[in-house]
């Protein structure tokens, strides 16, 4: 794991001679080598897939896992997407001329070295690679056990290109070993890994939290919550909330838990269980009249998964009473990831924006626009729930930090 890690310090020094240009034409070359080893990529998927499913692991888990060629070709395209993003290394943020005749200046530079555990997405393998590359950052990645096939000849691909490139490639590396003495042993090594981005549940997270030496990232747990306030219009909240809960179950933006305002209930709920029983939506909650219930088999709520991820076309419904009620129902349950409300009254929808503690808050939209991509930040390393350095979908200026540059006239201080 040293070896690893000094390797990868020295490739972010080298990293940092190439411009843009050069970085450009290397992620570039990327994205042809994805598109064109496709079929070497989807095989050694489906030796994985095949491998997790005998293993007995959750759809949702096998559907982060797989690729397919329409995934390939939207993961290439998002590479493409990065190099054509402006650098954010070399860019002045502010500065000035001070008194003392010395010119001072806050400049991007790259952070260093990245490393980022994940679990079964593949996809983020080629995602963190583009951002890091593009930034100038070394990265060594530490995919989870069911992803080894695919990760492997992913990393392959993409130190081929770099070198074909003229770049290091082992700026991109990848731990495949899942021995957990071996990831403690990389959780130490903060003399030459600058910052750690831990990509999967909670247990993940915690664990990095508590044996890291190196600055944590936290985030991608998405207890997500829908607000259906009073004045909402009621038809077109249906296709928000569907949207919301059943594009894409498995990940971290989906729509979890939906609010439903006390004084719409007995009019909303019965017109949401029939609309989502057709997109096979399973409904847990203690808030529909007996007649709704039995008719559209509404499971009873489980207080006790309201601050987990579903996950799955699973959706707990809790009636609250007020914009107060919800407010307070998402700080008790919510991870701070991405929150929304759907209102005509602006004085609410402040009100909500103020007071939700949340990466992402959101005004009549669905959850499922926090993403790098929709935010025009390219493709994402990770989406951060915490404050420090970084919050929300994490692209290519998050994985910078500056340094002061001063120049005089042969100046001393006096």
């Amino acid at each position: 794991m040293i070896n690893i890690a000094k390797q990868a310090k020295q490739a972010s020094i080298e990293l940092a001679q190439f411009g843009n240009q050069q970085k450009n034409q290397a992620l570039f070359a990327i994205a042809e080598a994805l598109e064109s080893r496709t079929d070497e990529i989807l095989t050694a998927n489906q030796q994985d897939v095949e491998k997790a499913k005998q293993q007995g692991i959750s759809e949702a888990i096998i559907d982060r896992l797989l690729l397919t060629p329409e995934r390939i070709i939207g993961i290439a395209n998002d590479v493409r997407n990065v190099a054509s993003l402006a650098d954010p290394v070399g860019q002045i943020i502010d500065g000035g001329m001070l008194d003392s005749g010395l010119r001072i200046q806050r400049q991007r530079v790259p952070l260093g070295v990245i490393l980022t555990i994940y679990e079964a997405r593949p996809n983020v393998t080629i995602d963190v690679a583009s951002l890091c590359l593009k930034t100038g950052n070394a990265v060594i990645l530490r995919g989870g056990k069911e992803t080894t096939l695919t990760n492997a000849i992913l990393v392959e691909v993409v130190q081929t290109a770099l070198e074909q490139s003229g770049l290091p490639k082992l700026a991109v590396q990848a731990v495949t070993n899942p021995d957990r003495a071996l990831l403690l042993e990389l959780l130490k090594l903060d003399r030459y890994i600058d910052m750690l981005i831990p990509r999967g549940g909670a247990g993940l997270h915690q664990f990095c939290k508590e044996n890291s030496t190196i600055p944590v990232i936290v985030g991608g747990i998405g207890v997500c919550h829908l607000y259906v306030e009073a004045s909402a219009d009621l038809d077109k909240a249906l296709g928000v909330i569907s949207n919301a809960k059943t594009q894409r179950p498995s990940t971290c933006n989906t729509l979890e838990t939906l609010l439903v305002d006390k004084a719409i209930a007995d009019q909303f709920l019965p017109k949401l269980a029939e609309y989502l029983s057709d997109k096979k939506v399973t409904l847990h909650s203690d808030a529909f009249a007996e007649n709704v219930q039995n008719q559209w088999q509404i499971q009873p709520l489980d207080h006790d998964h309201l601050s987990q991820e579903w996950l799955s076309l699973d959706l707990s419904v809790v009636v609250v009473d007020g914009i107060d009620h919800a407010i307070e129902h998402i700080r008790t349950f919510g991870s701070q990831h991405s929150e929304s409300i759907l209102t005509s009254n602006h004085a609410l929808a402040q009100k909500f924006v103020h007071q939700v503690d949340a990466a992402a808050v959101y005004i009549n939209a669905s959850t499922r626009f926090t993403d790098g991509a929709q935010f025009g930040l390219g493709a994402e390393v990770a989406v951060s729930t915490q404050k420090l350095h970084a919050r929300g979908p994490m692209g290519l200026e998050a994985l910078t930090t500056y340094k002061w540059v001063c120049e005089g006239d042969y100046l001393s201080r006096a």
